[in-house]
């Protein structure tokens, strides 16, 4: 009877998202609500838990993802992202576009949630594939493949970092496995799979073919983009490495371990590109501060989403729910890797959004970590992997690509979704094979 709840819960979500359209934060609200209840908690108690699951869930995060919006909105309006595009096609040449498109993709998603990366690169994609005479979709799909894989699998992007929190997971070591389960899923479903598809005709509606484009001295150098927008990547990663060498005690250790803090580092972040991208460019600090104010306003909803997802997943808890179906896949033979990825791909094909699968996901495969000993990283990047899978019609990232290139909905499917599940897929494969190694 619990499990029934949990699933008539879940699909009611999917009704009211789907279905009605009504806002997630809204649904996710009113189904832990009636979950709860059902599970035998009183109205109080389950608001209760609920306003207890969206504190400690959203404590944490706020500075995470309120850093990264800030961060990601400086290195976009500095130009530094197009530097970084600019000089990447340049040093690869148009034999190697594909790749300068990846790596670029990689640079600048990492700090930059997954709609501001693509609108900033897209026109900057039409362009190149314009100077060089390559097909528009061979150029373009290489990076949308990046800016799917850091949305999906590396923090401080909210649906792994949020996650990392439900699990008590390691962000250092989720970052660092991530970036080793990314390579080969980008490579795959990016710059492999869009030499298959060359055939498939984009013709982008006029409007984004011709983009403002930042003259060359309106922009910060190179170094100084690539390393601003990677610093957060840098320091945590630092940190990890660091953490694997020295002992605990040793002083340089305890200085990486403060700065490899993902909110001191993410905060360290913002200050150096408040500086390196905004005064040291000749802005003043009342025009610096109106970007960042604007690109927090812009991640409330996203906010307000992880926090309901976060609410639900205390219900769960609070109810026995998350217990009970601990206890019943204790016995299963499948990999609690697999079942959680599994878990997050079936959410994702009914609900659309990669952030609500994720959190959702997470909320239900929660008891799968308990006895298993499977590592808490890992199950992370499964659930990421399975929340970006089978992108169709009800996942705004669809309509993004589709209007922007001017596809058909039939050339979207062949080429968007089919992209988006070998990014899942691969990325199932990639953790299977790193577990073996942990």
């Amino acid at each position: 009877m619990p499990l029934a709840i949990v699933i008539a819960g879940i699909i009611l979500l999917f009704i009211l998202i789907a279905k009605f359209r009504l806002n997630a934060f809204i649904s996710f609200i009113i189904v832990s609500l009636l979950v709860g209840v059902a599970e035998g908690m009183d109205f109080l108690t389950v608001s209760e838990s609920i306003q207890k699951g969206i504190g400690s869930t959203l404590g944490y995060l706020i500075l995470i993802l309120g850093l990264g919006a800030m961060l990601g909105k400086l290195v976009a309006d500095s130009g530094a992202a197009q530097r970084i595009t600019t000089q990447l096609v340049e040093k690869f040449g148009k034999k190697n576009i594909q790749w300068a498109v990846v790596l670029t993709g990689f640079i600048v998603g990492i700090p930059m949630f997954y709609t501001v990366g693509f609108v900033i690169l897209i026109p900057l994609v039409f362009t190149v594939a314009a100077a060089t005479g390559l097909p528009l979709i061979y150029v373009g799909l290489p990076m949308l493949a990046s800016l799917s894989v850091t949305h999906g699998y590396l923090p401080p992007h909210p649906a792994p970092t949020g996650i990392a929190v439900m699990f008590n997971a390691d962000i250092g070591k989720t970052l660092l496995y991530g970036i080793i389960v990314a390579i080969p899923a980008i490579v795959v479903a990016g710059p492999m799979f869009s030499r298959t598809i060359k055939n498939v005709k984009a013709t982008p509606l006029k409007e984004f073919l011709n983009p403002t484009v930042l003259k060359d001295h309106e922009m910060p150098n190179t170094a100084t983009s690539i390393l601003t927008a990677l610093l957060p990547v840098i320091l945590i990663g630092l940190a990890s490495v660091v953490t694997l060498i020295l002992p605990e005690g040793n002083t340089i250790r305890k200085i990486t371990d403060i700065i490899g803090d993902p909110v001191i580092a993410m905060l360290i972040s913002v200050l150096v590109a408040i500086y390196t991208l905004g005064l040291a460019r000749g802005k003043n600090m009342k025009e610096i501060m109106d970007s960042v104010s604007s690109a927090v306003s812009g991640i409330t909803m996203v906010l307000l989403i992880i926090a309901g997802a976060g609410g639900l997943k205390q219900v769960l808890v609070d109810s026995g729910v998350s217990e009970y179906i601990g206890d019943m896949l204790k016995g299963s033979s499948i990999s609690p890797l697999i079942l959680a990825w599994l878990i997050a791909t079936v959410i994702r094909v009914c609900v659309g959004s990669a952030t609500v699968a994720g959190l959702t996901a997470a909320g239900i495969a929660m008891p799968l970590i308990g006895d298993s000993g499977v590592s808490a990283e890992l199950m992370v990047l499964a659930i990421g992997s399975g929340s970006l899978m089978l992108s169709h019609v009800n996942d705004g990232g669809f309509w993004l690509y589709k209007e922007y290139f001017n596809l058909s909905i039939k050339d979207t499917l062949r080429t968007w979704t089919v992209m988006e599940t070998t990014v899942g897929v691969m990325g199932l494969i990639g953790v299977l094979i790193l577990n073996t190694f942990l």
